[in-house]
Formats: structure tokens, sequence, C-alpha cells
């Protein structure tokens, strides 16, 4: 463990004594202002918090020097009590931080967010720190930087079970670099951790094999002796820091109220006057009056340099999943030694989203999880943010659905994230309902910052993996199961074949008409082509348009359509928030007036054969063709 210095002396000892006292006292005075605030957790983690900074090896003069030493406090509502640690040690003016508090257009915000320096990630949705630590220590491993990775824990917090899923990520891939501090108050909202859910927190890591260490959380130099100690385990250590809420104050000690209320102004003065320190809210009340804020501009945490090399063209039948899996292992290649490592994340599905090639040959980038889908998605997460180009390959309902919060905070934290997911819409067909996914474009719509891509058949597969892993961001591609014939167009030459070169946001054009268009989106590309040129035989003739970026249409290609009179949507995903509701809002914003119909998915299917299923539904071919035929 690279600390600064071996052992603290007397005098640095005794001085972080007496920055707790002035910390504890910039946690009142912050919350009190902003009369909001999580002050009690603050008061009993502050100590942790200070002496753990005193010791890492961080520079707050450049806080994000790729070999530092990293702390990820999961329970983000301290933040009071992570501002006041870094703004005493220099990383910030403490002034700024006590008088912006929870202020609109602060970076100071309520939960910790890192704008702020010094801070890792934004967290605070509980249950996701241990996770993304995991992802930091993999990135380091992958990079070979020796660094150490601490996780500030709440003990209410403990009954998340993604923390159980991420305790025994850390054990199976020996991350003995990671420490969790534990803030054990024994207080949460409602009162007594063990009345508002009863658990055995240490028993439960040491049963995921890990090592646990006890000590009082008020005193310097048990927790500094529990550090060094931690550093010579060759398992994950988690220490458990016994802890009073509200510590410092003798009418908020031991009381659950003080986890989420603040103090009145008088109550303040009170408090100050035992900390024997200068009320200086008025002083604060004109700073934060004067406040004018910064504009922020979150750019790209590194530059990606990846070499997609070049396209594999697929002449025969085959499914999307098995390109994906061809494109990402022929990439990795491509790649050898490359200053930006490769990680694929798996959840014990490694042959059905077609990796086993991968694993093969790139042993040491691929990552089995197991069935732990939450702690899967914030490990890939944050990894890609700390310099890994991450794949997290899942089925659709896990991979998008059940794992949705975990992807918003990933998007919140900037992350540069690839989420593969296969066995999306009615092309599951047998897993019945339960594993139909059906909603994740109308689910990933509400992500600011990620782009979902959703591609036609093989060849675009492979064209849009190559293009995500040359760029940098959160990028989901969903795609079916089955394998699928290969598009072409009206000469029968392959579309998406040599000359063809993926644009992010342009339609493709797959057949001409003028009594109507019809957009598609995915695996039901084929079968739009087949609808189209069945109603070409009797002279209906319709366009056809490959959408493959749903959430930013291709305007010229909306323009063309509406001068038809009459658009078509055609999906297998829920009808009232997918590709047909993306099309309807953009031809309202672009003042384009013709008729809309969308096909969709109205209710949750059924178990059976694909092609069964999509007849029941109304969306085989053939009902497409009727349904058409009515409308024009």
């Amino acid at each position: 463990m690279n600390f600064n210095r071996k052992n603290l002396s007397s005098e640095e000892i005794n001085n972080i004594k007496n920055v707790a006292i002035q910390a504890r006292a910039n946690i009142l005075m912050m919350t009190s202002l902003s009369n909001s605030g999580h002050p009690g957790g603050s008061m009993s983690s502050i100590d942790l918090l200070l002496t753990l900074y005193k010791l890492i090896n961080i520079d707050p003069k450049n806080p994000k020097e790729e070999t530092r030493d990293m702390v990820v406090v999961s329970n983000g509502h301290i933040s009071p009590a992570v501002y006041s640690t870094l703004g005493e040690y220099g990383f910030f003016n403490i002034d700024e931080a006590i008088s912006q508090f929870r202020l609109t257009g602060s970076i100071y915000e309520g939960h910790i967010e890192p704008d702020v320096p010094g801070v890792e990630l934004a967290t605070g949705n509980l249950g996701q720190g241990l996770s993304a630590a995991c992802g930091f220590a993999l990135s380091a491993r992958l990079k070979n930087i020796e660094k150490n990775i601490f996780v500030i824990m709440g003990d209410g917090e403990q009954q998340k079970g993604q923390i159980s899923e991420a305790r025994r990520f850390a054990v199976k891939f020996g991350f003995k670099n990671i420490t969790v501090f534990i803030d054990y108050n024994q207080l949460q909202i409602n009162g007594n951790i063990n009345e508002v859910m009863p658990q055995n927190i240490k028993e439960n890591f040491i049963s995921d094999g890990w090592e646990v260490l006890s000590i009082d959380g008020h005193n310097i130099e048990e927790i500094q002796k529990a550090i060094f100690k931690a550093n010579s385990i060759d398992v994950p250590v988690m220490i458990l820091a016994n802890t009073t809420m509200g510590k410092g104050i003798s009418f908020m000690e031991n009381k659950e109220k003080y986890h989420g209320s603040t103090l009145s102004e008088e109550q303040l003065e009170v408090a100050l006057n035992e900390l024997n320190v200068d009320n200086r809210l008025e002083e604060y009340k004109q700073l934060r009056k004067n406040f004018k804020p910064k504009p922020l501009s979150h750019k790209p945490e590194y530059e990606v340099d990846i070499k997609a090399g070049s396209p594999i063209i697929y002449e025969k039948k085959t499914d999307n999943r098995s390109a994906w899996g061809n494109a990402i292992t022929d990439i990795a290649k491509n790649n050898v030694g490359s200053k930006i490592p490769l990680a694929i994340f798996d959840c014990d599905l490694k042959g059905s989203v077609k990796l086993n090639d991968f694993h093969s040959e790139f042993p040491k980038n691929f990552f089995q999880s197991g069935i732990m889908e939450h702690n899967t998605a914030t490990v890939a997460g944050t990894a890609s943010r700390d310099g890994v180009q991450s794949y997290y390959a899942d089925f659709g309902v896990f991979g998008a659905d059940e794992t949705y919060n975990q992807h918003r905070l990933n998007d919140i934290n900037n992350t540069n994230l690839k989420i593969i997911t296969t066995h999306v819409g009615l092309d599951v067909g047998e897993d019945g309902k339960t594993h139909q996914c059906i909603d994740y474009l109308g689910l990933m719509r509400n992500l600011y910052h990620f782009k979902t891509i959703v591609p036609s058949g093989p060849n675009q597969t492979d064209r849009v993996i190559r293009y995500i892993s040359e760029k940098y961001g959160n990028f989901f591609v969903p795609m079916g199961r089955s394998k699928l014939n290969i598009l072409k167009d009206s000469d029968g030459k392959i579309f998406f074949g040599d000359s063809y070169s993926f644009e992010y946001g342009k339609a493709d054009l797959l057949r001409e008409g003028d009594k109507a268009a019809l957009f598609v989106m995915g695996t039901l590309c084929g079968r739009a082509v087949e609808v189209a040129d069945k109603l070409s035989e009797e002279g209906i003739k319709i366009q056809v348009w490959n959408v493959s970026c749903p959430e930013d249409l291709d305007e010229e290609a909306l323009k063309k359509a509406s001068k038809t009179g009459m658009i078509f949507s055609y999906e297998d995903h829920n009808v009232h928030t997918g590709l047909g509701s993306c099309i309807a809002n953009k031809l309202m914003e672009m003042q384009l007036f013709c008729k809309l119909y969308k096909f969709g998915v109205e209710n949750y299917a059924m178990s059976g054969n694909s092609d069964d299923v999509f007849k029941k539904c109304n969306l085989d071919t053939d009902s497409i063709i009727n349904r058409i035929k009515e409308r024009i």
C-alpha cells in the first residue's frame, strides 16, 4: 500500500483531532445554511474520512493522477463530511463548499458528484459503491497499476442485495487492494438498523471470504492501525467502525432524527459553542447570496484509441449475436497491447451471447460475473470511466430492464459503457413473456447520454460494433435471437455490403415507393422488406426505411416519407413507447403532417414458436400486409 508515510506522528494525529472539530462545525453550518442535508451520518464518519485521506496516496493539487489511491463513498448523502474533509485538506476552498452546499448551480450537491475535486464518482443511490470499487480495481489490474481502493459505506445500506453480489465478485477476482469501512452507528432513517431490517453484517462478509476488523471509528490511532493491518492481509478487508450518530454534539448523539434533519439557527449556536468554534453563519449567508454559477462541461474522461478493423461480410443466413461475437473478437485481436484495454462482462450466458471465442482467446479480458446483473452493470460502467473499453453482454430483460437503475447512475457518471443485449422483442419466442424484452427502447430513451442503435441484421451489427468501439460514450445495442436472412436491395445485392458505412442517425432506404412508408426497427427488417415486395406484386409500392437510431431520427427520411401522406411503424416493441412514438414526436417537432399508424406489441405475449407468436400478435408479414391494405 503506497502511503505517504509509514505511520502518522503524534503531532499529526493530534492535528487530525483538531481538524475534526472544525470539520464538524463545517458540517453543521452547511446543513443549517441550506436547511437540508444529512448531518448525523456525516458527524459519525468524519474521523474515518479525515484519517483515510491523510494516509492515502493522493495529491490535492492533482487529484486525477492515474496512480492515486481512490476512495469511493457509497453512502453519498454524507457529502457534508466529504466536502469538509476535502476542503480542509486543500482540494478546494472550504468556504465555497459551506456557502454553496445544495445550492442550484453549485458543484457541492446534496449527494456527492465527481465535479468536486477529490470525488471519484456520483453515488448515494445506495448499494452501488462496493461494485464501483470493484470496477476501479479491475481497471487498475488491466492497466498494471498498483493502487488501493477504499469504500465508505453505511450500515443500513448493507440491507441492499447488490452488496452481496459485489462481495463475492471482489473475492473471486482477488481484489485484496479493496478495503471497506462501514460506519456502524446502528441507526438509519426509521430507527435502529436491527429493528428496521435485522442483518448479520460481519458474518455476511466473513461467509463470502472477507476478513473483518472491528475498531472504534472515532479513535484516530485505531483507524490508522486497521488501515495498515488491512494492507497486510491477502483478501479483501471490511473494517467495522463502531461510531455514534451525531458524534461531537451532546444533544445530537444517538438520535436517528439527525440522519436527515438539520439544526435551527438557535440549535446551531448551541452546537458551535459546544465545539468552541466561531459561528460564521451570517458570513456564509452573504457568500451564498452572491454566488454565481460557472458553466460545467463534461468531456470524455480519456481519449479512446481503438482500432476497429475491417468489417466481416456475411452472405449466408446468421444471427446478429454471432456477428457481435465475431466482431468483438476481431476487434480484440486488432488491439492487443493497446493502452486502452478491453473488458467483456458476462452473466452466465457466454454461449447464448456468443462470447465463447472471445473467452478462449482473451481469458484475462473476460469477466464471468455469474447471475449478478446489478453488480456487473456497475462494475462494467465504473471500469469504463477509468480507462477500460467495457462491454456488458446480457439478455435484454436482464441487461436493460433489470439493471436500469445501475445504468442511470452510469449515465450520470459519464461512463463509456457498451451494453450489448440479445434476446430482445418477441424473437425470444418459447421463453415467454418474462423473457420477451419489449420495452428496451422506452427505458433507454430516459437516459440522456445513452445512444441506442438497433441493428437490422448481421452485416449491420458488425459495422455498429466497430463504430461504437471507436467512440467514447454510452451505447446500447439490442438484438434478437434468431438467424436472419441477409438483407438485399431490389437488385438482389447485399444491402449492407462492401460499400456500406454506418452513419449514426441515418436511416436506410431499403425499398422505394409512393403509396406509403414503412419504418422498421431491428430484426423485423427482413419481414418489412417481404411485406413491401408482396405489396409491390399487387401494384402497391411502399417505401421501407430501416431505422437503427430511433432516438435520433433521420429528418430527410421523414420528409420523404411524409410526402406519401401515410407512415407506418413496425416493431416487436411496446407500441406505446417504441419506434412509433419516436416518429410521432419527431413529425410534430418538424411540423410534418401525415397519417401515422403504429404496429407494435399491444400486450404481453405468450410462449411459443417465434413465428406463431408474431402471428398471434398480428405482427407477421401477412397480418402487416392486410393491416396496411386496410388503411391505404
